[in-house]
């Protein structure tokens, strides 16, 4: 598997970053980079199987593979790093992976951005028109073909389980039970969801739960040409939330 560390105090729980269904450690950008010297933690990314350079996935996906991703394989992979009481920043599918994980494993807190609670049109839509990008070579084709080994079985193996009939009826909202600090971060104008994913989510959860829209933001927000926003909500949350959390700009 494909990962990698990013420096920082050795003393607080690291950032673990999971990304979204077509989504690797190159697709983050600076974002990683940008949160981890703001918030002064060191930072876990991983391409999950199947996706970057890392190895193969079992294909075809079944519809509850977030499960398996968020209860099973990350878990796995947590512990193998070494890694304890994560703060977890998922993106689109990794933030509903996030969630999942710390429904079964303890986490300082989760930052879901642009998470998918439950399967809607609005997300199917999107799912179906990068599909056909990536089928026409167009510049969503290109953006994938740089991020991955194996770009298209990438896109298929992640369009093709969204798009089948078995997963009209998927959902996540049942299956939460986290008591953890949560940060739920949206664009206005998600391509992939409205924002009945988020009154989903803060029903479904139990513990404190911030809310931030970003007016005009899509479903990229964090990797925009400003990310500033979400970097700064970000930091905001843990300072709050997440005792003994300090930015650098804190120390003395």
């Amino acid at each position: 598997m494909e990962y990698t560390f990013l420096d920082g105090d050795p003393e607080a729980a690291p950032l673990v970053f999971v990304h979204g269904g077509t989504g690797a450690i190159a697709t983050w950008n600076r974002f990683p980079r940008l949160l981890a010297a703001r918030t002064g933690r060191r930072a876990l990314l991983f391409s999950r199987h199947g996706n970057g350079f890392s190895g193969p996935a079992k294909l075809p996906r079944a519809p509850r593979y977030m499960h398996e991703e968020g209860q099973e394989k990350l878990p796995e992979l947590l512990d193998l790093l070494g890694v304890e009481r994560p703060v977890l920043v998922g993106h689109s599918d990794g933030g509903s992976m996030s969630l999942l994980y710390a429904s079964v494993r303890p986490v300082e807190a989760v930052v879901a951005l642009g998470p998918h609670l439950y399967c809607e049109e609005s997300t199917l839509r999107g799912v179906r028109a990068a599909r056909e990008s990536f089928d026409s070579g167009g510049a969503f084709a290109k953006r994938v073909a740089m991020m991955h080994a194996d770009p298209k079985t990438v896109v298929e193996g992640w369009s093709d389980v969204w798009l089948s009939p078995a997963f009209r009826t998927w959902s996540i909202e049942g299956d939460l039970d986290v008591t953890a600090p949560v940060l739920l971060i949206q664009g206005d104008q998600d391509e992939y969801g409205t924002l009945g994913q988020l009154d989903a989510a803060e029903r479904a959860l139990s513990g404190p739960v911030r809310r931030e829209v970003i007016e005009g933001g899509g479903h990229y927000q964090h990797m925009a040409d400003d990310p500033e926003r979400v970097v700064a909500a970000i930091s905001s949350f843990l300072t709050e939330f997440v005792p003994g959390h300090r930015a650098p700009e804190a120390h003395v």
